[in-house]
């Protein structure tokens, strides 16, 4: 028998199972966490880290300064595939339960002590070593986060409704947003720019703590997934799951690119447009009128997550993707121009950006997921989720702001945008559909 069989062997015996509402926290707490975390640090990266641990590029020039402190936003990225290896392992191996506790903390306590972290003026080149393995840390625990809360969410699914269920950690985004954005613009209002530069831009931070410890609690008290408890009782957990994905290697590479748009818009919208509102754009926005207009436009992210999980279950995963992705390829093309000092401009580039990447977040809980079998489906999902954190998201807001410092112009942004959504849709018509016995019965 093997451990993970001897492990989930009693819970086999049991029954009880989790309710709807023990589902949807178990998977949204640690996705709204893992988000938050990400948005803190693209706020602070967008608008403090140049001048706090890169004083000298930011003097000589502020758009090199925050072209540096996005790097080190990139650094977690670069760590993930390691991560969706480590905690892809041992999800596919001994559970879903224990293995997402486990990233839950690797990726608090990262985050807690990046607001603990003195500036260069203190440490030297040390805050920026110190500063980037904290962020890769951080990106190991987020690898394995997003894969199991939606694993969470779609083995205890009904099979009409999985992708609505891979709805609930996808929702951790906006929420994640939401809480990391209004904290910092209550800062900001209440503090100021000078005291949020000096020491305020720590608080959402430490903050964070608050909701590893809500999230522990809730990921404590759940039960493992049934589909993985009756692969474990079957003997089918294998011992070595990335071995076991090596033919699955297609998959794992179409869905890459498949997402791969998905992380470039998410950080144009989130990340690059802030920095480019308030510090680029003439006149610029304050700080608080950028961030209040992206709190108002992530409420359609959210919307539009609900609304194409409930399309993907009538209408079907791909099919819904392939519209979502070709929406994105219009508003590439021709959004950018409405990129300027303007309210309603404005409002409408990032209201129509959250409702694409709605459409093209939400089915993909379910999506991903049901391109790989249950023993291998842990490793299969996270990997090409966290690849195309790589390919699309990485250096997103470093590449937007290198290409408007090179053409002076935004509209070579959205030719770049353009292209991640073509490379996406060749990669979705590519894709064929698996269906795992678990998930057709």
């Amino acid at each position: 028998m093997t451990s993970a069989t001897a492990a989930v062997s009693a819970s086999t015996k049991e029954t009880k199972k989790d309710s709807v509402p023990e589902i949807i926290a178990a998977s949204m707490v640690g996705t709204a966490i893992e988000f938050y975390d990400n948005y803190c640090y693209s706020i602070a990266s967008a608008s403090y880290f140049g001048a706090i641990f890169f004083p000298g590029a930011t003097k000589a020039n502020p758009a090199i300064g925050t072209m540096l402190a996005f790097l080190t936003f990139a650094v977690s990225f670069l760590a993930r595939p390691f991560g969706s290896m480590l905690f892809g392992h041992f999800g596919d191996r001994i559970g879903r339960k224990t293995t997402l506790v486990v990233a839950l903390m690797t990726m608090g306590i990262s985050t807690f002590l990046v607001g603990c972290l003195p500036g260069y003026e203190q440490l030297g080149i040390w805050s920026i070593i110190i500063l980037c393995i904290c962020r890769a840390c951080q990106g190991v625990g987020l690898a394995g986060e997003w894969s199991g809360a939606a694993l969470v969410a779609t083995e205890n699914a009904p099979a009409d409704k999985r992708a609505l269920y891979g709805s609930f950690p996808n929702l951790g985004a906006p929420i994640g947003f939401f809480c990391a954005y209004g904290l910092n613009l209550l800062l900001d209002t209440t503090l100021g720019p000078q005291q949020m530069q000096a020491w305020g831009w720590r608080i959402p931070f430490l903050c964070s703590a608050v909701l590893v410890i809500i999230g522990l609690y809730v990921r404590i008290r759940m039960t493992e997934t049934p589909i993985f408890r009756k692969a474990a009782a079957e003997d089918r957990v294998v011992k070595h799951p990335l071995a076991a994905l090596l033919p699955y290697w297609k998959e794992v590479l179409l869905g890459t690119f498949a997402m791969g748009i998905t992380y470039t818009l998410f950080y144009v919208l989130g990340t690059w447009s802030l920095s480019y509102g308030v510090k680029v754009m003439q006149p610029a926005f304050t700080q608080n009128e950028y961030l209040a207009m992206q709190m108002v436009s992530v409420l359609f992210f959210a919307v539009f997550i609900v609304i194409s999980c409930l399309y993907a279950d009538k209408l079907g995963r791909k099919t819904v993707l392939i519209t979502a992705t070709l929406c994105t390829l219009v508003f590439s093309i021709f959004a950018m121009q409405s990129l300027t000092h303007n309210v309603t401009g404005v409002m409408l580039f990032l209201c129509v950006g959250f409702c694409c990447m709605g459409a093209l977040f939400g089915p993909c809980g379910a999506y991903l997921p049901e391109l790989f079998p249950t023993n291998v489906r842990y490793s299969g999902a996270g990997l090409s989720y966290n690849l195309a954190a790589i390919l699309g998201g990485a250096f997103a807001p470093s590449i937007a702001t290198a290409l408007v410092q090179a053409t002076g112009s935004v509209a070579s942004v959205g030719w770049y945008m353009a292209i991640m959504a073509a490379l996406a849709l060749v990669a979705l018509f590519l894709i064929k559909e698996s269906k795992d016995e678990d998930y057709t019965k």
